[in-house]
């Protein structure tokens, strides 16, 4: 939608975004937010935990329109409430890391799902019926426009994508020369070309490590990164990747880095992705 877009380029945004980027980053890199990442899931995890708040919402919503149970509604809506509690620490772990245009649509995101927060919320406080159902409605129209918003952000701006899902489609299937072995520097990275994919080049003294270049989390240049107990740090967002197998030790990033086999022949490097083509 038009109006979500021009949230993209709203500067008038910046001064919210960069309070909730301080208050986001209250949650130190660690276990604790690689676990809000979704660093051992392979994903993030917010989508997955959006799901229990919404649908018991959504639940309490269709009681309230049949009049059955308002007992039952109220339950749902607390359970509601409990569930939105993880699913708002991990979005806000996922949205501190970010670029401007993402953080721009996600502190509406933000806004949004806390009115409906406030509204359900509410909805308990009060002792007339009716009054909580209508606040009830109003909290699934909010959750529902966060909703909407978040689309714009997973699918149009790939917040939370995985960014290097294209690799082993560019990537032709086989060995391919990349570059004479005594041209590679020992200990440092190493950006080369592979057809349409920039890879980055690790050589110690006893093996050579490639990976995809571009991080998966958000597409930053590893090569510019730095080098740690056998892993790669990405410059941008400090996600760490082992450069063995390419899995992601810590977030932000969910998704391994593709990892290249290597081999030598007549003092030229050989690789070739597994799963190419």
């Amino acid at each position: 939608m038009e109006i979500i877009s021009r949230l993209e380029q709203a500067t008038s945004l910046n001064g919210l975004v960069a309070a909730g980027q301080r208050a986001a980053r209250l949650i130190r890199p660690g276990k604790f937010r690689n676990a809000l990442h979704g660093t051992w899931l392979g994903h993030p995890l917010h989508p997955l935990l959006v799901q229990a708040a919404a649908g018991t919402w959504l639940s309490a919503s269709i009681l309230d329109l049949s009049g059955i149970d308002d007992r039952a509604a109220r339950g749902l809506t607390a359970a509601g409430l409990a569930a939105s509690v993880p699913a708002i620490a991990a979005g806000a772990a996922d949205w501190s890391e970010q670029h401007e245009q993402q953080m721009r649509v996600g502190v509406i995101h933000a806004l949004a799902n806390g009115i409906a927060v406030a509204c359900y919320g509410s909805s308990l406080l009060t002792q007339s019926q009716r009054v909580g159902r209508a606040l009830r409605l109003g909290g699934l129209a909010a959750v529902t426009a966060g909703g909407l918003i978040g689309g714009h952000l997973s699918f149009r701006l790939a917040s939370g994508a995985n960014h290097t899902e294209d690799v082993p489609h560019l990537v032709e299937p086989g060995w391919h020369s990349l570059a004479a072995l005594k041209d590679l520097p020992e200990g440092n990275l190493a950006r080369m070309q592979l057809g349409e994919v920039p890879v980055v080049v690790v050589r110690d003294a006893s093996q050579v490590h490639v990976l995809a270049d571009q991080c998966s989390h958000m597409s930053g240049p590893l090569s510019d990164g730095d080098l740690a107990d056998g892993c790669l740090i990405c410059p941008w967002h400090g996600s760490i990747f082992r450069l063995s197998d390419g899995k992601a030790v810590r977030g932000p990033a969910t998704a391994p880095q593709p990892v290249f086999d290597c081999r030598v022949a007549d003092g030229i490097l050989q690789v070739r992705l597994p799963g190419a083509g």
